[in-house]
């Protein structure tokens, strides 16, 4: 194992058996494009080797952090050494950086082929920092290599590897879900496109209750909206997007998500200006939540749901059969808010601009529909939110946070 500095380099050596070795050394001038010339030998006499694993190859050569590492925009690690240890299978690796920089990563071991290495990995870019979560299924060791690149840059470099010895590795159904991106939590990707004070930072995000609420300050000119994925789905009858609403204010963004069941999930982040038709992917969030959630999904939102709507109650997308449910709701440029299920029900508005009322939600498999006037003079009525109706007790339909 070689560590090579901008002053010195460390060579290690574990001969893999009994016996006398030669250890030849050959160097070059680092901008050089010419051969290595040979340098100086060493003879080292092993009279007991360790009987250890076999280290991963690392076709790099160097391990630790490049020497020229602070050209690449690198200023330090919270690790020192080539080492790192993650005793209970995890491990969070952050480099310090000069300038924004964006960074991919590889993490190898004998046993992890390449689909599952990337559910092992969740990468973050901030301003000054990029940052590596790292999880380790199997004992044994790890070679991770970072890569990485200016903004604007075209190729990834080689800036550091590292060796991760795992002692007690994690459950394999507690990794990363597939399709993570370089962006992960709040970082330069989230800022560049216009949201910032976020309420979670850090990308992983972990809940007993099942449910969360980030948020973003945003200006009036973005426009936000997010997607739930699992690797693999037990339960839930409903799709996984209908468990997250997105709610515009004025300089606030919220995306609020609950989950029907257990497990790890990716909330994706999309936006998109008015000037752009189509959303562009802003940053991921891992969320993990062990306990058991069982909450039901929001209501399916329209086009019509846009900055300004606000759904105060009822927060759940399923509604007791044969019930009287409160309905406040928030509809901004709306002449009339009307609830069309078994009957037709008006809300009123009241002083501080809510649409409120009691609706009557009737039989189980029946739908009932938020709908609002936009114009005085238009006599249709444009749907807002569709809710469903199911039989069973109020408890064991539960709620929606």
């Amino acid at each position: 194992m070689m560590m090579v500095s901008e002053n010195n380099t460390t060579i290690k050596v574990t001969p893999p058996t009994k016996g006398l070795f030669e250890l030849m050394i050959f160097a070059r001038h680092a901008d050089s494009p010419d051969p290595y010339n040979w340098v100086c030998s060493y003879q080292i006499q092993c009279l007991e080797p360790q009987n250890g694993e076999k280290l991963p190859e690392n076709p790099f050569n160097f391990w630790g952090l490049h020497q020229n590492v602070r050209d690449f925009g690198i200023k330090g690690s919270s690790h020192k050494g080539e080492l790192l240890v993650a005793p209970q299978g995890t491990l969070l690796l952050t480099l310090q950086t000069s300038r924004p920089l964006l960074a991919m990563y590889e993490l190898v071991n004998k046993d992890l082929d390449a689909a599952l290495s990337k559910k092992c990995v969740a990468a973050q870019a901030e301003e000054e920092k990029l940052s590596c979560h790292v999880l380790c299924p199997f004992q044994g060791y790890y070679w991770l290599s970072v890569f990485v690149k200016d903004l604007e840059g075209s190729t990834f470099r080689n800036a550091a590897n590292f060796l991760i010895r795992c002692l007690r590795p994690v459950n394999q159904n507690e990794l990363f879900p597939s399709g993570l991106s370089m962006n992960c939590g709040s970082g330069i990707s989230s800022s560049g496109h216009g949201l910032s004070n976020p309420s979670h930072t850090a990308p992983i995000i972990t809940t007993k209750l099942g449910k969360c609420n980030i948020t973003f300050h945003t200006s009036t000119n973005i426009e936000v909206t997010a997607s739930l994925s699992k690797d693999k789905v037990i339960s839930p009858k409903y799709p996984l997007d209908r468990y997250v609403l997105v709610t515009h204010l004025r300089t606030k963004v919220s995306v609020c998500v609950v989950l029907p069941e257990s497990g790890v999930y990716k909330v994706g982040i999309f936006g998109r200006s008015k000037d752009n038709k189509d959303f562009v992917h802003i940053c991921d969030y891992v969320i993990r939540c062990f306990s058991n959630p069982s909450w039901h999904p929001f209501p399916r939102v329209y086009s019509r749901w846009m900055r300004g709507c606000v759904l105060l109650e009822p927060r759940t997308g399923v509604l007791q059969e044969q019930s009287w449910v409160r309905f406040r709701v928030k509809v901004p440029k709306a002449y009339q808010a009307v609830v069309l299920g078994q009957e037709k029900t008006v809300l009123q508005r009241t002083p501080n601009v809510v649409w409120e009322g009691d609706v009557f939600t009737g039989a189980a498999g029946t739908q009932v529909k938020l709908a609002a006037k936009f114009s005085q003079h238009c006599s249709s009525l444009e749907v807002i939110l569709v809710f469903e109706v199911e039989g069973g007790s109020p408890a064991s339909l539960g709620c929606s946070g």
